[in-house]
């Protein structure tokens, strides 16, 4: 039986057609998810809007990538073992521990001395905060009816429209008149309010009979993955490490141990055939990863671009990160609106060259004959193409994992999407760090960054047709019981 074809029990619709996201049953899980990721926005959208700031204040401009980078490393490790204790033992004990990873991080970062420390900071941070996309994914696969998945999916994207329009212009504000450590530290007494609010629905969400019964399977799962996960972690950094350093023989060393190292346990993370592009549900876990490495190897630099760059205040700079908020927003509603009518594959297929388009046309505006205004449209068009082909992807994951499994099912897509963030970020960074070795200004490393992003795009673009299903679909014989429901492999 083919992985398309293995469709999550619990994802019945008990209440009838007539149900919405909104109903009785269901409001209080959705407002929860919802109000979990409004705050997860203000403190991406924040931080990205300040850094420039920071890297003025405490210097260690060479460090500004590895504040993106440390933390979406250490959401590789909180994703994979979320996902390995919620087939254990629910949502409740992983979200809580999230929430509270991610509040130490706060701590840290608002009262960080040096920028060495603020990487120490986002590092926490990203323990905490990679716990949250296994745990909505698997919320929403048990407890929703595939018919909704969508419209969860584009509601949660608008929970990034509030934080799209005011974060980066309070963070801005916060930055340029007073300090920007309360960007971080403010944040804090709206946390404890959203886990208040959040923590009961979300660990209410009852586990199907599979997972119970497969406790044993899960806890053997959790002793494998722990490693797995670390040595993903440790190889991108050594890898990113040895890209940004100065000397060439060390580069070297560090890229070519840091592959030895991880990419062998990200091919046991992952669906099987998911680094070699195998056909159907490998291709889109591929994708997922591809998609936030050319995306946000752009959009984690556009303040630096326009503030640095271009003279821009914080504030200013803020807008364009609002309108890629908006119009990603805006994708994703488009493809709930048509998701009956149009496959989750040819929704990707379309939005990549949309991104593609985007994310080329901003790189305009390192050019100081270009307005820096020019930065709005063109994060505008590949915010769109983000909203139009993220989701998709998350669609035909849970489709196609069996409910026992979806938490490891939701931890490999949620590890591909943060490695392809912590090396699109990891890449321009380095870029920016040999500008600054070589005396130029930091802003000249962008361009190539920005070229690399655009070039990871257009070889997703390439192996988009392989969405299809195919042979590699089918779980490979040597997965353990749980993962074989999802064709994840692990040792």
């Amino acid at each position: 039986m083919s992985l398309s074809q293995t469709q999550p029990t619990s994802g019945h619709d008990p209440h009838g057609p007539g149900d919405s996201l909104w109903s009785p049953g269901r409001r209080s899980l959705t407002g929860g998810l919802v109000l979990t990721i409004t705050l997860v926005a203000f403190e991406a959208l924040a931080i990205s809007t300040v850094m420039p700031v920071v890297a003025e204040d405490l210097g260690g401009i060479e460090l500004y990538g590895w504040v993106f980078t440390s933390f979406m490393l250490a959401s590789l490790v909180g994703i994979v073992v979320a996902g390995a204790l919620i087939d254990r033992r629910g949502l409740g004990v992983p979200y809580a521990a999230g929430l509270g990873l991610f509040a130490i991080g706060l701590v840290i970062g608002g009262l960080a001395p040096s920028m060495e420390i603020l990487v120490v900071g986002r590092f926490i941070q990203g323990l905490g905060a990679g716990v949250v996309p296994p745990v909505a994914y698997v919320a929403i696969g048990r407890s929703l009816p595939e018919r909704l998945r969508p419209k969860m999916f584009a509601t949660l994207s608008t929970a990034w429209v509030l934080p799209g329009v005011l974060g980066p212009a309070i963070a801005g504000v916060v930055a340029d008149l007073f300090d920007w450590r309360f960007v971080f530290l403010g944040l804090l007494p709206l946390l404890g309010l959203a886990a208040v609010i959040s923590f009961r629905s979300v660990a209410s969400v009852a586990a199907p009979a599979a997972a119970v019964s497969g406790e044993a399977i899960a806890s053997a799962s959790m002793r494998r993955r722990l490693p797995l996960a670390i040595a993903v972690a440790f190889g991108t950094g050594l890898t990113l490490a040895g890209m940004t350093s100065g000397e060439a023989a060390l580069s070297v060393a560090l890229v070519i141990v840091g592959l030895l190292i991880g990419l062998p346990a990200i091919a046991r993370l992952t669906p099987a055939g998911t680094l070699r592009a195998a056909r159907g549900l490998p291709t889109a876990v591929l994708l997922r990863g591809i998609l936030t490495f050319a995306f946000f190897g752009v959009d984690a630099y556009i303040a630096l671009a326009l503030v640095d760059g271009r003279g821009l205040t914080a504030t200013q700079a803020g807008i364009s990160l609002t309108a890629a908020t908006i119009t990603w927003t805006a994708g994703s509603w488009v493809q709930a609106r048509y998701a009956t009518r149009v496959s989750p594959e040819r929704f990707i297929a379309m939005g990549l060259p949309v991104v593609i388009v985007g994310l080329a046309s901003f790189a305009m505006v390192l050019h100081p004959a270009i307005s820096p205004w020019v930065s709005i449209p063109t994060v505008a068009i590949a915010g769109f193409g983000m909203g139009l082909a993220y989701s998709p992807t998350t669609l035909i994951v849970l489709r196609r994992a069996a409910p026992a499994a979806q938490g490891s099912a939701s931890a490999a897509l949620s590890l591909a999407d943060s490695l392809g963030t912590a090396l699109g970020t990891g890449v321009t960074g380095a870029f920016v760090a040999a500008a600054v070795r070589a005396g130029e200004p930091s802003v000249s490393g962008l361009l190539p960054g920005f070229v690399v992003a655009v070039g990871v795009a257009c070889v997703g673009l390439i192996l988009s047709p392989r969405l299809g299903p195919g042979r590699a679909a089918t779980p490979a014989t040597s997965a353990t019981p749980v993962a074989a429901s999802t064709g994840v492999t692990e040792a």
